[in-house]
């Protein structure tokens, strides 16, 4: 099991910064179509997505949003934040293969443990794919968590 510590509201900076990356498979395509139920061809279906202004499948754009949930849970300020909004522009699209990083700044804190923090998700190549910005409830006191083992998915 992965060993987690938060920062606590306390703790957080002006200026402090995490990052998280994950590479975009064709199995989290699929998996993110079933779960979400957003099935668009151009999502899944490459002779469509061909004839799409993308000339090739790309990812729904909430993965990206989704990457961003999960930098701010498990990375900054990590366990026990929780979402009060989030505001993205996409600007590039994702492809499979793509390895996305999103890179979290700690913009403001706010009065009652509110936060605001800057949410930008980047490709290999450094461009900038999901330009956006959160506001979250910090966590109060400092905890270290056990993240759940998750079993394995196939796609069929």
């Amino acid at each position: 099991m992965t060993q987690v510590t938060n920062t606590p509201y306390e703790a957080l900076e002006l200026g402090q910064t995490a990052s998280y990356s994950k590479t975009v498979e064709e199995r989290h395509i699929q998996l993110f179509a079933e779960m979400s139920g957003d099935r668009n061809p151009v999502h899944l279906d490459a002779e469509f997505a061909a004839k799409s202004m993308f000339k090739d499948r790309i990812a729904h754009g909430m993965f990206s949003g989704a990457l961003i949930s999960a930098a701010v849970a498990c990375e900054l300020p990590g366990p026990g934040t929780i979402y009060l909004g989030q505001q993205m522009t996409f600007q590039k699209p994702v492809k499979i293969g793509d390895t996305l990083t999103v890179r979290l700044e700690i913009l403001e804190k706010l009065p009652k443990f509110r936060v605001r923090i800057a949410t930008r998700v980047f490709n290999q190549n450094d461009e900038l794919v999901v330009d956006g910005e959160a506001e979250i409830l910090a966590p109060r006191k400092l905890q270290t968590v056990s993240l759940a083992e998750l079993p394995p998915i196939t796609v069929g």
